[in-house]
């Protein structure tokens, strides 16, 4: 056989050829492996997507439950004293059993540990007496017989003690000189090393003479790691010293006191399930009672009197059962009977009003004839026919003023709404108080917006309102200014009718819309005077759902506010005008007229028109002018914004430009 060593070149040359397709198949296994890396990356980008997806679905569907359960758990702590009392009990409860149980199970943990680390103790100093008396005593010299003496004195000390199991770990100190004869460096139990015991321990054996020196360990029994007590000593065979540790096994005890911590826990459990019931049928007890009286009140408030508690026994539940049923019936009877007196009293104004009205039409008609021929009496008689005329007037405004206010008693009045332009509807209204601005000498002047303001309303009775504020403005404003304002917003328009007399205190204000209240019912008034047109103009503003509100100052005046919806049906969430005016000149602005209306000063009347056609407020009577521009916020208008297309009692044939002459 040729040597190898010694081959031609052609006998080299088929050894290159397979190095290329080693070479190519490891570049073939690297573009296997990364394109693996990169299918498993796509894999793993798209599970964690599908991940990420699914926690957020999860997330956004559990969140609302989570929120709705923990508003549920507020309205019920906040609405229910039975669920608040029994919550607050168990939670009392639990925290009172885990602070108990938590010093119980300590003070039993401590007591069997002292328990098992004197009886260590006790053990260790016996066996490690027995371990060194043995090997003082040994008289072994060959290294067979040291490791088997060694061997079968440690077995000896191994094993079952008067209560725990023991263990052991023989390990010679470390930097001392070995002696000719030591053949033993270390020996333990089975899976037991030197490591298992703490280096405190060691160090504390090893500086120590004779003293005996415990620690609480771990060690490995098996796959579990066992609590432990390890105690250590010196001793000392053939000139070497040793360290002896016995652990001794406390598993036995853990187990005795995760049974007791077991017990504590599951009992305290109970313990609070029981406490809680208990809880919940003591309130149940006190609570259903209340809430009964709750439900019962309830009830009574809404009109059915005839509601009472149900009572049993004759404890102090029942007693306050007892008393609510007789405040109830009490109260029955009292609402019964005030009932059947208002309904009489009802009654009785319709029915007098009915019956007075023909009388009372006899007594005008020869009233009038009085009246007519007045002329012909002397002095004394046609001072009397101009009484009796002024009275009888006065007298079936009154009784047509009770006839209305027994409708709205006897709940019979209907609102016919209609869209109509509320501008227009207070322009006709001050064209009717035009006779008694003048013979009061008041100025009257209109704020309203220039286009018209549509409002689903019962002309008739807005018209009576707006009629009883302008007379009353009129009457009680001392022959001082009055100013009428008009403004919208997205649902709601509101008329306010100001006046600078006499004014009133926020108690009067407050009782204005009473029946038959004056502030001073000493004063003499020649208009109205039935004291009930503010009432009736209160129960017409109910009809319509909006606001009739009033304003005043000792003599600062008063101001009063109609707010009434756009259309039925809607909700006013804000008047356009304020309540408490403020007090400005009379201007307006863009969009916006203010109208002097009537101007009776004997000033006015002496410069004419001229002073009119300059826009001042001293034009003559009955003049109309056109403010300058000004602001147009309803809240910085006294009263507030509006406008009128013809002035009140004006002759627009005898009026120059800019000019009307009033009446």
């Amino acid at each position: 056989m040729p040597d190898p060593s010694t081959a031609g070149p052609s006998t080299a040359e088929p050894a290159p050829p397979p190095a290329a397709p080693h070479s190519g198949g490891v570049a073939a296994g690297w573009r296997a492996m990364l394109f693996r890396t990169t299918l498993w990356a796509k894999r793993a980008r798209i599970v964690g997507v599908r991940v990420a997806r699914l926690v957020s679905i999860g997330a956004t569907r559990l969140l609302p439950g989570i929120r709705y359960l923990l508003r549920s758990l507020h309205r019920k702590w906040r609405r229910s004293l039975q669920f608040r009392t029994v919550l607050t009990t168990l939670m009392l409860a639990i925290a009172s059993f885990a602070v108990v149980g938590a010093y119980l199970s300590n003070q039993i943990a401590n007591n069997l540990f002292q328990e098992r680390l004197v009886q260590a103790e006790s053990e260790t100093r016996y066996n490690v007496k027995q371990v060194q008396d043995t090997f003082d005593g040994a008289q072994v010299t060959d290294q067979s017989s040291v490791i088997t003496l060694v061997y079968d004195t440690l077995n000896a000390v191994e094993g079952r003690g008067s209560v725990i199991q023991r263990r052991y770990v023989f390990e010679a100190m470390p930097e001392q000189t070995k002696p000719r004869n030591r053949w033993v460096e270390s020996r333990a139990s089975d899976q037991l090393t030197i490591s298992v015991i703490p280096t405190e321990l060691r160090k504390a054996v090893q500086n120590s003479g004779k003293e005996q020196f415990w620690a609480s360990t771990e060690f490995p029994v098996g796959t579990e790691d066992r609590p432990g007590i390890a105690v250590g000593n010196k001793v000392t065979f053939n000139g070497t010293v040793y360290e002896l540790y016995l652990i001794y096994d406390l598993n036995t005890a853990q187990k005795t006191l995760d049974e007791i911590q077991n017990v504590l826990l599951a009992g305290g459990a109970v313990l609070a399930l029981l406490i809680g019931a208990v809880a919940w049928y003591v309130t149940r007890n006190v609570v259903s009672p209340v809430s009964h009286a709750a439900l019962v009140s309830e009830k009574l408030a809404a009109g059915q009197l005839q509601e009472r508690m149900v009572v049993k026994g004759e404890d102090e539940v029942a007693r306050l059962g007892a008393s609510f049923n007789h405040m109830a019936a009490s109260l029955q009877e009292q609402i019964t009977q005030l009932a059947t007196l208002s309904q009489m009293q009802q009654r009785f104004v319709s029915d007098v009003s009915h019956e007075l009205r023909t009388p009372l039409t006899t007594v005008r008609m020869a009233a009038e004839v009085l009246y007519d021929a007045r002329d012909d009496f002397d002095p004394i008689n046609k001072r009397s026919a101009e009484l009796l005329y002024n009275q009888v007037e006065r007298f079936q405004s009154l009784l047509a003023d009770l006839l209305e206010i027994s409708r709205f008693d006897a709940g019979v009045a209907t609102l016919d709404a209609e869209p109509g332009d509320i501008v227009q509807l207070v322009s006709h209204v001050l064209e009717g108080v035009a006779p008694v601005a003048g013979e009061y000498g008041s100025q009257v002047t209109l704020n309203a917006p220039a286009e018209s303001i549509i409002v689903d309303m019962d002309d008739r009775r807005i018209d009576r309102i707006l009629r009883n504020l302008v007379l009353n403005a009129l009457e009680h404003g001392d022959g001082r200014p009055v100013n009428i304002s008009v403004a919208a917003n997205d649902t709601s328009v509101a008329v306010a009718v100001r006046d600078h007399g006499i004014g009133m205190t926020a108690a009067e204000a407050a009782r204005v819309f009473d029946r038959f209240w004056r502030a001073d019912p000493a004063r003499a008034r020649t208009t109205g005077g039935s004291g009930l047109g503010l009432s009736i103009a209160a129960e017409d503003t109910k009809l319509h759902n909006g606001w009739l509100q009033a304003w005043g100052r000792t003599d600062g005046g008063a101001n009063f506010r109609l707010t009434l919806p756009l259309r039925q049906g809607e909700t006013i969430t804000k008047s356009p005008l304020q309540l408490e005016p403020v007090d400005v000149g009379l201007h307006g602005g863009d969009g916006q007229r203010t109208m002097l209306l009537l101007d009776p000063s004997p000033v006015a009347a002496a410069d004419g028109s001229n002073q009119a056609a300059g826009g001042g407020h001293d034009a003559g009577p009955g003049a109309a002018a056109t403010a300058g521009p000004g602001s147009t916020d309803p809240e910085s208008m006294d009263p507030f914004p509006v406008s009128a297309d013809h002035p009140v009692g004006t002759d627009p044939g005898t009026a120059g430009p800019g000019t009307k002459e009033g009446s």
